[in-house]
């Protein structure tokens, strides 16, 4: 039984710089209900996918309750267990439930912040090859550094989720 869902497609937003976090011209993209995580073990579910298609330095914990962006590196982040409302795309931002199953895929840049989430909340984050990803706090001196650094991000070679044909690979590409 495959552990993804065939015919996912996800959902694409874009977040403009709001002048405190910048986002990214490339869409921020959600696959909901794209992994089957109907095993006692879905934290290894989505590690495994994840390593399999190259985004191999993972973590696992929740999503930070505060506002933050990462400016080297691209972000994936699959939930395992429950659920929670997150902002994406900084104060101006979108709100998502995001729940068991679905797959946010951060573009360098893309603000986040948890605002509600369930007490079982379990997330893995994972990172295409490239820099270590660093926590980045929305000031005038961190924005100015992060519009040099994001656009030097290398685009990945596959989608967390899809792989080498996945969506992602479709949809990123440098404006």
């Amino acid at each position: 039984m495959s552990v993804v869902s065939a015919d996912v497609e996800p959902l694409a937003f874009v977040f403009a710089d709001d002048g405190s976090v910048p986002n990214n011209p490339m869409p921020f993209l959600v696959y909901k209900r794209a992994i089957s995580v109907d095993s006692d073990h879905p934290e290894k579910t989505i590690e495994g996918l994840f390593g399999a298609n190259g985004w191999g330095d993972m973590w696992r914990n929740g999503v930070y309750d505060y506002l933050h962006y990462h400016a080297t590196v691209h972000e994936a982040l699959g939930v395992a267990r429950g659920h929670a409302r997150v902002r994406f795309g900084g104060d101006g931002g979108k709100e998502f439930e995001i729940a068991a199953g679905d797959v946010a895929i951060l573009p360098a840049g893309t603000g986040h912040q948890c605002l509600s989430a369930s007490s079982d909340f379990s997330v893995v984050g994972a990172y295409p090859p490239g820099p270590k990803m660093h926590v980045t706090r929305p000031t005038p001196e961190n924005h100015r550094k992060a519009l040099k650094t994001i656009p030097a991000v290398k685009l990945p070679k596959t989608d967390p989720v899809m792989g080498a044909d996945g969506p992602l690979v479709r949809l990123w590409k440098r404006r």
